[in-house]
C-alpha cells in the first residue's frame, strides 16, 4: 500500500527449489501412487499450477496405517529412546540445512510471504524437532506418569495456513514418543509435507516410520476412521473438528483437536500505543489472517480508542501487500478462492450490519487470491465479523470502560483459544489473564509461539494440548 519509502523490488529467486511435474504418496519409506483422482495445486498469487499430486483412496490410506503398525511393532516401537532422539536431531538439522528450499516452497504453495516462511516457519519446525529431541530419552522423568509408553499409530490431519509448521507440531512428539505416523497434509499446501518426506528418506528414517498420504476431504476421513489408528490428531475447523469427534466416539482413539478462535486483543489505556499498535498489526495481519490465534477482535478502552484507530490506520498504510516472493512484501496472497470467497462474504455482512470499513489505499495484483488489510470500527459483539472466525486479514474494534466490561467482552465467544493484553500494569495484566477464558494469553505481545510452551484452547477451540510437556502426554500411555 502507501509507504514513507519506495522499495526496489527484493524478490527470492525460486530457483532452488526443483519441483516436480506431479508426486505421489509416500508410504514405507517410498513414493508410490494414489489411486484416486489426481488434485492440482496452485501458486495462490499467481493462479500459476504448480503440480499434481495424488489422492489417496481407502486402500491407499489402509496400505500406509498397515506400514505404519509394521513399523512401531518391529522398529520403532521397540528401538531405544536415545536412538529415536538421534533420527530427530538428525531431521531437525536436515530442516535448517534445506531451509531456503522449504521457505520457498512454502511462499509458492501457501502464499504467505517469504520473510514468514523464512524467518519464522521453517525455524520453528526445525526447533520443535530439536525440542522433542531432547524428550525422546526422558519421558519418564516427565511427570506424565509411571513407565510411560506410545499409544501405537498416530492418524494426523493438518490445515493449510502453515503446512510445515503444523506437520513438525504433529510428528515431533508423536516420534519422539515412540509413535508412528500417517499424516494428510492439506489439500491445497502439500508440497512441503512431500518435500519434509524426501528429508525422511535423507535422514535414513525406517520405512514407515511417517507415512504421507494426500488429498481432500475424503483422505482424511479415511485416515481418522481407519481402525489401527491409534490416536488422532487434527488442527482445522470447528465445523470438521465436531464431525471427528463425532466418529472417534465410542472408540478406543485418543483426540485432541485444536480448532477455530476469534480472540480479544485488549488494550488499556496506559498502554504504549505504538508498541500495542505492532502487536495488533501482527496479531491480525500476520499471514494475512490465516492464524487460528489471531487477534481478530480489537477491544480498547473508550478513552484512547481514537488514538489507537488512528495510529493503526497510519501503520497499516504503510503494509506492502503483493508478491509474495518478494522479500518487502509485509502481506501476501489468500490462501485459496474459496477462502477469499468466505472473507469477502463475512466482509459484506460487517458492512450490512452497520460497522464502518476502512481500508488502506492502493491497488491489489490482477491475477491471484487478494484482499486488502480491513479495519471494522462501531462493531457491536453482535454482529458476525465479531462472532464468526473470518480467518483473514479482518479486524473488528470494540470498546469498553473497565476492565469487567473487557474481560466479559473478551469471554463473549463460543472459541477460546488466545487473547492478548496490553498494560504497563504488571497486577492488571494477571488479574484480567486469570479471568480470561483462553488456553494461551500473551501480555504486550502477540503471535509469540515456542515449542517449549503448550498451546490449546477451551470451549469450540477444541481441547487437548500441542507442544511442552503438556504436549506429550497425548501421545502416551502409563499403568496410572
Amino acid at each position: 500500500m502507501t509507504s514513507l519509502f519506495e522499495y526496489a523490488p527484493a524478490p527470492e529467486s525460486r530457483s532452488i527449489v526443483d519441483i516436480r511435474p506431479s508426486y505421489g504418496l509416500f508410504v514405507d519409506g517410498e513414493f508410490t501412487d494414489g489411486t484416486g483422482t489426481p488434485l492440482k495445486t496452485v501458486n495462490p498469487a499467481t493462479e500459476e499450477v504448480l503440480s499434481e499430486v495424488a489422492t489417496g483412496s481407502e486402500d491407499d490410506v489402509d496400505r500406509a496405517v498397515r506400514a505404519a503398525r509394521r513399523a512401531f511393532v518391529k522398529t520403532w516401537g521397540p528401538m531405544r529412546p536415545a536412538d529415536r532422539g538421534k533420527y530427530l536431531f538428525r531431521i531437525a538439522r536436515l530442516l535448517q540445512e534445506r531451509a531456503r528450499e522449504f521457505a520457498v516452497l512454502e511462499t509458492l504453495d501457501n502464499g504467505k510471504p517469504i520473510r514468514e516462511s523464512r524467518d519464522v516457519d521453517v525455524p520453528l519446525a526445525a526447533a520443535h524437532f530439536f525440542y522433542h529431541a531432547g524428550w525422546a530419552d526422558k519421558l519418564e522423568h516427565a511427570g506424565l506418569g509411571p513407565a510411560p509408553r506410545p499409544l501405537g499409530v498416530a492418524g494426523q490431519v493438518i490445515p493449510w495456513n502453515f503446512p510445515l509448521l503444523m506437520l513438525a507440531w504433529k510428528v515431533a512428539p508423536a516420534l519422539a514418543t515412540g509413535n508412528t505416523v500417517v499424516l494428510k497434509p492439506a489439500e491445497t499446501t502439500p508440497l512441503t509435507a512431500l518435500l519434509f518426506a524426501e528429508v525422511c528418506q535423507q535422514a535414513d528414517l525406517p520405512p514407515g516410520v511417517v507415512n504421507i498420504v494426500t488429498g481432500a476431504g475424503e483422505t482424511g476421513r479415511a485416515v481418522i476412521s481407519h481402525p489401527d489408528v491409534d490416536k488422532v490428531a487434527f488442527t482445522g475447523s470447528t465445523e470438521v473438528g465436531r464431525s471427528i469427534a463425532r466418529t472417534v466416539a465410542g472408540t478406543e482413539k485418543r483426540l485432541t483437536l485444536e480448532l477455530g478462535g476469534k480472540a480479544a486483543n485488549i488494550v488499556f489505556d496506559d498502554a504504549p500505543i505504538d508498541q500495542a499498535v505492532e502487536g495488533i498489526v501482527r496479531g491480525i495481519f500476520f499471514n494475512q489472517g490465516h492464524v487460528c490465534c489471531a487477534g481478530s477482535r480489537l477491544l480498547v478502552q473508550e478513552s484512547v480508542h481514537d488514538d489507537v484507530v488512528a495510529a493503526l490506520q497510519r501503520r497499516i498504510g504503510t503494509l506492502r501487500v503483493g508478491d509474495p516472493m518478494d522479500k518487502n512484501t509485509d502481506m501476501g496472497a489468500i490462501n485459496s478462492h474459496s477462502q477469499l470467497a468466505r472473507i469477502r462474504e463475512l466482509t459484506a455482512f460487517g458492512e450490512t450490519e452497520g460497522a464502518t470499513c476502512w481500508q488502506p489505499d492502493g491497488d491489489l495484483p490482477d491475477r491471484g487470491f487478494w484482499f486488502k488489510p480491513t479495519v471494522f470500527t462501531d462493531v457491536s459483539p453482535a454482529h458476525r465479523i465479531a462472532r464468526d472466525e473470518v480467518f483473514g486479514p479482518v479486524l473488528s474494534v470494540m470498546t469498553f470502560r473497565t476492565p469487567d466490561e473487557a474481560v466479559a467482552k473478551a469471554n463473549n465467544t463460543t472459541y477460546g483459544l488466545s487473547a492478548g493484553i496490553w498494560s504497563e500494569k504488571g497486577s492488571r495484566i494477571l488479574k484480567v489473564t486469570d479471568q480470561l477464558r483462553a488456553g494461551v494469553v500473551w501480555a504486550n505481545t502477540f503471535n509469540e509461539l515456542d515449542p517449549t510452551s503448550p498451546f490449546g484452547g477451551y470451549k469450540q477451540s477444541g481441547y487437548g494440548r500441542e507442544g511442552g510437556r503438556q504436549g506429550l502426554a497425548a501421545y502416551l500411555r502409563s499403568d496410572s
